[in-house]
């Protein structure tokens, strides 16, 4: 009887096994199919432009839950968008601007418990590795050679991230005052780059860092009007400018 138990439980557990490789075979496919190469992408693209409208209709919806249903899926939208307007599955992917995104879409998953503090912190450290992603990619667009030719935007980024620093620090939870300043630094860092760039992807950085800015206002306490809205608009305009701005450099690059 213990013999012919373990069989069954053997039996069960392959049945199993089998049912969770058909699964995973099946979500394969599925993901293939949705990134699959048509030369424009322009339905992820649409989807992106609806999922935004949503997520700011549900910014000062209670309960959130139109919010919570679209902001999850809002950068995996751009980043189908950056794979499906490839012309063919042999084409190049600007891997550092998919991985940028792919940490968007786990902070911004976090940061919907922002009431929480370690979703806040989970969030920012998941928005770290976006900033990290995006400085690595600018980098490769050529961003040291613009910083060169024009310094002065990078002097000031660091100086205003000196300056907001020293403000809003003494208003700030101690808890949050050390990753805010480093996170911070690596978002100044960032945009400096994407300045060096130039185009829509300086603008998208500069948008994406107004954002952060109006998120460390409300955490220091400082109230705008319409400061949810606000954030939430400039993150959106921001990704999707830095995103098209990357890939039209990222096609001139490949077609020279």
């Amino acid at each position: 009887m213990a013999i012919f138990g373990q069989g069954g439980q053997r039996r069960r557990t392959g049945q199993g096994g089998f049912r969770r490789q058909g699964v995973l075979r099946a979500a394969a496919a599925a993901a293939q199919q949705l990134t699959r190469p048509d030369g424009h992408g322009r339905g992820a693209l649409a989807a992106f432009g609806v999922l935004s409208a949503a997520d700011l209709v549900g910014v000062n919806s209670s309960p959130r839950g139109l919010r919570r249903a679209a902001k999850p899926l809002l950068m995996p939208a751009l980043a189908v968008h950056v794979l499906r307007r490839r012309p063919d599955t042999s084409a190049p992917v600007p891997k550092a601007l998919v991985a940028g995104l792919a940490f968007a879409a786990a902070g911004d998953t976090a940061l919907l418990f922002d009431e929480h503090k370690p979703a806040f912190l989970l969030g920012m450290a998941a928005f770290l590795g976006t900033q990290v992603s995006y400085t690595a990619g600018c980098t490769g667009l050529g961003a040291l050679r613009g910083i060169a030719r024009k310094p002065w935007p990078a002097v000031g980024c660091l100086a205003g991230w000196a300056a907001v620093n020293a403000a809003l620090a003494p208003t700030l939870d101690k808890q949050l005052r050390l990753p805010v300043a480093g996170y911070s630094l690596a978002l100044v860092a960032m945009t400096v780059t994407a300045l060096g760039v130039g185009g829509r992807v300086g603008a998208g950085a500069a948008a994406f860092l107004g954002s952060d800015l109006l998120i460390g206002l409300k955490e220091a306490g400082r109230e705008v009007p319409s400061q949810e809205v606000l954030i939430m608009a400039g993150y959106l305009l921001g990704q999707y400018l830095l995103t098209s701005g990357w890939l039209e450099h990222h096609d001139a690059r490949q077609t020279a």
